[in-house]
């Protein structure tokens, strides 16, 4: 069998290629296959050309391949640009309005029984005329590329704003507030369609500053509070955030990033946010930055930020993507959460320098003791950052190549080392940064790989370790588009020592 089949749904705007690749992926995670999929789409209602990419197989797989072995075209147009990618025996299925007739030949494509789609398509509107153009489809395909095997499978399909959401639901989110932004978007739907069922509030308001500020007003009366939005927005957020490293706020911010600068293009993905993350706001306070790379890490890493800003009262800030926060990721073990206590509240809060009572101060010595106070807190969180994995270790630990990199990269890098001589370093804690890493950095051929052009967490790492990764050997991809498994596999082989 071949170990990884890649499925391209392509079509305009509100043709469905949503509704085909999500369907196939969960009739094959139910069998105990491994699916990831990935969309691409233009910032358009309708019309357009809107493609998602699907991989399976039967051993883990986080990424996708340059090359496709079926092609599903529900336009002219998905054919034109992408059958240049086809394998030498690829199969195109064209020609047919209706995206359910296509759902029809590729369960008989892979030898999936009819009355699997059958009971998945029961849950949609319009069942009869669904199953009608399925039995159609699937009656008409004669070929058969592989026999899908049933096997017991305690695997969950999921995709990162699901793992957001779920890490906020699992820490006791009282109140989410968001204005709509692509890519952070998705999470504001999917907290607001469980906001009854789970007792949290969601609110949309008119604007990120509003986001914000409702946001510490929430905060400072003990509620569990997150806010959401993508780099345009979060920048409107940033006095707001320095606000909440004077006063001592437990506000915890999601920041889904796409392509800068300004709209740059909206609907793509990009790693181009990690310093803004670090450095925003005005003046000198600690904060907590965590990035996952996939949707246990971002339930887990959620469960962590609220952990750090309950317990230090600081801002802190989950920085993700629209490649993780929209794609979908087979997962197999369970995400490990730790319960949170509420911080006190009834306090009075300032956004001055205060003295003992809350109230604005100008004194000297009063400014000195805040300052050494913020500065502790720093240590503190850094010591009890301990507790928690803070960067993971992949591949041949004892190689002397080193694969560094962070956030959604991870998936690609994981499938495209798998059979190279090396180890994968992912960084999951921004601030504060594991400097115990320094020695697994050491005399280590060092490859960087990220989603922007100038090498942020490179960057990072000299500041913090001062160990610098040579030109030569960052592998860095700033075209709004992540890296697929075979060509970024080709790049680090060039590079192994």
């Amino acid at each position: 069998m071949k170990k990884r089949w890649n499925i391209v749904f392509g079509g305009s705007a509100g043709t469905g290629p949503n509704f085909l690749t999500h369907l196939l992926g969960e009739a094959l995670v139910s069998r105990g296959y491994y699916v990831f999929y990935s969309r691409d789409y233009q910032s358009l209602i309708r019309g357009g050309h809107n493609f998602n990419h699907l991989t399976f197989s039967n051993e883990p797989v986080y990424s996708n391949d340059s090359k496709i072995d079926v092609l599903v075209c529900l336009d002219e147009k998905t054919e034109n640009i992408h059958k240049k990618n086809l394998n030498k025996n690829g199969k195109i299925l064209k020609g047919h309005s209706e995206n359910t007739y296509y759902a029809g030949a590729l369960f008989k494509l892979f030898g999936i029984e009819f009355k699997v789609l059958e009971k998945e398509l029961k849950k949609e509107h319009n069942y009869k005329e669904n199953i009608q153009y399925a039995k159609q489809g699937y009656n008409e395909e004669k070929n058969n590329l592989y026999k899908i095997i049933s096997k017991k499978s305690a695997n969950y399909f999921i995709n990162g704003s699901q793992g957001i959401s779920q890490g906020a639901i699992n820490s006791g989110l009282d109140i989410y507030y968001a204005y709509p932004m692509t890519p952070a978007t998705p999470v504001l739907t999917e907290l607001a369609q469980k906001q009854e069922r789970k007792n949290f509030l969601v609110i949309e308001l008119e604007n990120e500053i509003a986001v914000a500020n409702a946001g510490v007003g929430s905060a400072i009366t003990g509620a569990k509070t997150m806010v959401g939005t993508s780099g345009g927005g979060f920048d409107l957020m940033t006095e707001t955030l320095s606000l909440c490293g004077m006063a001592e706020i437990p506000l915890v911010f999601y920041l889904a990033q796409r392509p800068g600068p300004a709209t740059g293009v909206p609907t793509y993905t990009a790693q181009g946010d990690l310093n803004m993350a670090r450095h925003c706001s005005h003046g000198e306070f600690p904060r907590i930055v965590l990035a996952p790379g996939d949707p246990k890490e971002s339930q887990e890493l959620v469960n962590q930020a609220f952990y750090f800003s309950q317990k230090f009262k600081t801002p802190s800030t989950i920085i993700s993507d629209k490649h993780l926060a929209e794609s979908f990721y087979t997962l197999k073990e369970k995400p490990k959460i730790i319960s949170i206590a509420k911080t006190n509240s009834l306090e009075r809060y300032n956004s001055y320098e205060k003295d003992s009572e809350g109230s604005a101060t100008d004194i000297s010595e009063l400014i000195n003791k805040n300052f050494e106070k913020r500065l502790k807190k720093q240590k503190d969180i850094e010591k009890n950052s301990k507790k928690f994995s803070k960067y993971s270790v992949y591949g041949n630990k004892n190689s002397k190549n080193s694969v560094v990199s962070w956030g959604s990269t991870k998936g690609a890098i994981l499938d495209a080392i798998k059979n190279l001589n090396c180890r994968f370093i992912q960084i999951k804690y921004i601030e504060p940064f594991p400097k115990e890493i320094e020695k697994k950095l050491k005399n280590k051929n060092l490859i960087l790989i990220e989603n922007n052009a100038t090498g942020q967490l490179g960057n990072l790492i000299a500041e913090k370790t001062g160990i610098f990764i040579q030109d030569k050997n960052k592998i860095l991809k700033y075209d709004g588009r992540p890296f697929l498994c075979d060509e970024l596999n080709k790049e680090i082989r060039e590079r192994l020592k």
